[in-house]
């Protein structure tokens, strides 16, 4: 069976990679699905995203990472996946993430949602405030794979 863990990942983070982990070992196969908005500036590009992630993903064997725009009903479909899973790392998160899970069952009944949640040594990590520890300077390196920690480097141009 194939799942689909879509998110921004800007940038990926220990705890989305926490939720990767975890899900690959209930699936035959997981894909993570980059969702490219384009009404968003991002910090990283889609191209970037998902390089990070295969990278930081590299242990995983049953993970592939690919890019998308539109529905995620329309990218599972073409991906012959039929569940969905989403990482939780609060209340706050379910509540969202209910409302999503009923949309996409609307739009695609054939699909399921799980949720997983992070481990609780990430459930106050978010890529936002990574983006904001970083632009002040502060270290990440608890938060972050270490291919991600160096590109947010370079992106500000310290070493």
């Amino acid at each position: 069976m194939k799942a689909v863990c879509s998110g921004s990942f800007d940038p990926v983070t220990l705890g989305h990679v926490n939720v990767f982990e975890r899900a690959s070992r209930m699936f035959d196969e997981l894909i993570v699905g980059v969702f490219h908005n384009v009404r968003k500036q991002p910090f990283f590009t889609v191209e970037e995203r998902v390089r990070l992630i295969e990278e930081a993903t590299r242990h995983i064997g049953n993970i592939s990472v690919h890019s998308f725009s539109g529905l995620i009903p329309d990218f599972m479909r073409a991906q012959r996946a039929t569940v969905i899973v989403r990482g939780l790392r609060s209340v706050t998160d379910f509540e969202y993430e209910v409302q999503q899970a009923q949309m996409i069952k609307h739009l695609a009944p054939e699909v399921e949602t799980i949720f997983i949640m992070t481990g609780h040594e990430y459930s106050y990590v978010s890529s936002s405030a990574i983006r904001e520890l970083a632009a002040f300077q502060g270290k990440i390196s608890d938060f972050v794979p270490l291919c991600v920690e160096n590109a947010v480097r370079e992106k500000f141009g310290r070493k």
